[in-house]
């Protein structure tokens, strides 16, 4: 299993709509791509301050290696990508192997 995790900062004139979109394409994305096991989606809360301007994280569960694989070049993630990227001031992505 693989841990693919997000964290986000949009960029300022980013509105509600715009982020409720591209939490809809998260969360249909296992529908899409085979081996995707599950997507949550979360907005900071921490009261300790520490989140540097990051204010959203998607938390995606891969079956495996080759479904990562599949996911990276898929189609259904290059159109996600087209909406969401535009949209960022900065992000950081980080996996891990369990």
């Amino acid at each position: 299993m693989i841990r693919h995790l997000l964290l986000i900062e949009f960029r300022p004139t980013v509105d509600a709509a715009q982020i409720a979109a591209v939490k809809t394409l998260f969360e249909t994305i296992p529908e899409k791509i085979e081996g995707i096991v599950a997507v949550e989606w979360g907005l900071n809360d921490s009261p300790e301050g520490l989140n540097k301007q990051f204010t959203h994280a998607v938390f995606m569960t891969f079956a495996d290696e080759a479904a990562r694989t599949n996911y990276l070049p898929h189609p259904a993630h290059e159109a996600l990508k087209q909406v969401f990227v535009p949209l960022l001031n900065d992000i950081v992505v980080f996996d891990y192997s369990l």
